[in-house]
């Protein structure tokens, strides 16, 4: 009987531990991490873990995760919306490291033929015809990255009442690439995952903050896999992913 007894219990933990192993790793992340997160929790899985994952602008999932939204991860495009959270202590802060950086760039649908050098004056305005640019919205990152660029090269004005608002920057991708808007301004790893645009140019990386990917545990993840989720994306097996979408991965 105690046999039994000594069986049935360590049945039960293995069940135990089984089902601990097997909840998922819940990350939000910002819209240009699509393509690349995807991929790394692919390779997290061959590993035995699971990740699943939330993808929007970052000032709407760090709005989410105020609200209460259960995250583990939280992975932003830029550090104001992590410091959003970390000054309402919502995030591990021990925990807070900078992952990866990004350029960002002008772009236009794939068959156009506009030639414009990005730079200090550029004719901007008249490039866009009569149609309008796409850009994120002012509290998103790319976004308020995309105003910094514009209105350092002295042409914010020309287009301030020109913009195709986007809820985020893959939103801002798809008019471009669906011929809706002529111009648009995303990430330089968005444009390289989306064939129906190119690249016109790239914004000197002085004219606007350094783009960053802060991430983060969530302060009230109860996922014993996160820390090891979390680990797994600094390491050398995600930064050949990341790498290979054009991200620059820092150490």
């Amino acid at each position: 009987m105690n046999l039994i007894r000594y069986v049935a219990a360590v049945l039960a933990s293995l069940l135990l531990a089984t089902a601990a192993q097997a909840a998922p790793v819940t990350v939000f992340g910002a819209a240009s991490l699509k393509n690349a997160l995807d991929e790394v929790g692919a390779e997290y899985a061959r590993s035995g873990g699971q990740a699943r994952f939330s993808y929007a602008a970052s000032s709407v999932i760090a709005r989410q995760i105020e609200q209460g939204a259960p995250a583990d991860i939280f992975i932003s495009a830029d550090s104001e919306w992590m410091d959003y959270l970390a000054q309402r202590r919502l995030i591990v802060a021990a925990s807070r490291r900078d992952l990866l950086t990004n350029r960002l760039a002008l772009i236009a649908p794939k068959g156009s033929k506009v030639n414009l050098r990005i730079g200090r004056g550029m004719p901007i305005a008249r490039a866009l015809g009569s149609g309008r640019l796409a850009l994120a919205g002012p509290d998103v990152p790319a976004g308020r990255y995309g105003r910094s660029a514009l209105t350092a090269l002295g042409v914010w004005n020309s287009v301030s009442g020109r913009l195709a608002s986007a809820e985020n920057v893959r939103s801002a991708l798809l008019f471009v690439a669906r011929g809706e808007s002529p111009l648009g301004v995303v990430y330089d790893t968005d444009a390289k995952v989306e064939p129906r645009v190119r690249i016109v140019g790239l914004f000197p990386t002085n004219t606007h903050p350094p783009i960053v990917y802060p991430a983060a545990l969530v302060a009230g993840s109860k996922n014993p896999d996160a820390a090891r989720f979390l680990a797994f994306m600094r390491g050398p097996r995600a930064a050949v992913i990341f790498k290979k979408y054009g991200f620059t991965v820092l150490r």
